[in-house]
């Protein structure tokens, strides 16, 4: 008897609880909630579909969507490495991506603290103009992109090194397409760092450099962190870019190599690789977005707090 009653008063609690929460939330803290939930599903069904269609048979993909493997077929993931060159694909992406965040990060830290704490004629003008560039398409500029990095080729000893079919074409391409965002992001955050450090170092005769790679840099590391996730995410993502850029089948990042495959998948009907390399391009970026969850939020929220 007092087992049904102590099980009938917990239950009892937890329905008031509930509806203590949902009165708190009102309406309009119920939509969010369900938005959220509506959300979720759509990232997450997709994603778990591609899992669980990477280590089936064709027959399997096509029969019932969501029914388990009969067997986990690791050999899709062998031919999209070997078969399909993902392997390669992925080596020459990671090499794009980390030498462009690398030198998105370098050079736009740098131009965000100078704008953010260095007032001088024209600071607003040169923000404005790195800011426009979060408005303007990249599509539209494909056609004089290419013949910008087709010119820069015939430069004399560095040409062959940065135009057409080069990873170091492409990486300079990634720093121009992600320095307006970057900027953007940053100069907002170093201007809620604190001034006093940075003028007592410069009176104990630090310099400008100095100043800017020990200390101030330093304390922006939740905003440096949670953007350099971001320009990873999107140049790792980047499709368009690299198409227009890179036409030789060696020179191709992971993007075109997927294409690739699901475009001959129309012929070869080769769609467990498919569906493998598509799981190979999403795990990484999925292992980083975990690992970093915290230092993103934090990151985006400092700003605020401060």
């Amino acid at each position: 008897m007092s087992t049904t009653t102590t099980s009938w008063t917990v239950a009892n609690s937890r329905r008031l609880a509930r509806r203590e929460r949902r009165r708190r939330l009102g309406p309009l803290g119920v939509l969010t909630h369900v938005a959220l939930l509506v959300w979720t599903l759509l990232v997450i069904v997709p994603m778990v579909w591609t899992f669980l269609a990477s280590v089936k048979s064709e027959d399997e993909i096509f029969g019932d969507a969501w029914s388990l493997p009969a067997a986990l077929r690791w050999d899709n993931f062998a031919r999209a490495w070997e078969q399909a060159h993902i392997g390669q694909y992925m080596l020459n992406s990671v090499v794009v991506v980390a030498f462009s965040t690398f030198g998105t990060m370098l050079v736009g830290s740098m131009a965000a603290y100078v704008l953010a704490r260095y007032p001088f004629r024209g600071n607003r003008a040169i923000y404005l103009l790195f800011v426009s560039g979060l408005a303007f398409p990249v599509y539209l500029a494909l056609t004089p992109l290419f013949f910008v990095v087709q010119n820069m080729g015939n430069v004399p000893v560095v040409g062959p090194f940065i135009g057409l079919n080069t990873h170091a074409g492409l990486v300079l391409v990634y720093i121009a397409y992600s320095m307006p965002f970057t900027v953007f992001f940053l100069s907002a955050f170093f201007r809620t760092l604190p001034t006093a450090v940075g003028e007592a170092a410069m009176v104990d005769g630090a310099s400008h450099t100095r100043v800017f790679f020990q200390i101030m840099l330093p304390m922006a590391r939740p905003g440096i962190v949670s953007i350099t996730i971001f320009n990873v995410l999107g140049q790792w993502n980047q499709y368009q870019l690299p198409l227009v850029l890179l036409q030789e089948r060696d020179k191709w990042v992971l993007t075109q190599g997927i294409a690739d495959i699901s475009t001959a998948a129309g012929y070869d009907q080769d769609w467990s690789a498919l569906f493998a390399a598509l799981t190979l391009a999403i795990l990484p970026m999925l292992v980083v977005y975990t690992v970093f969850q915290r230092q993103i939020q934090a990151g985006l929220t400092a700003g605020a707090v401060k």
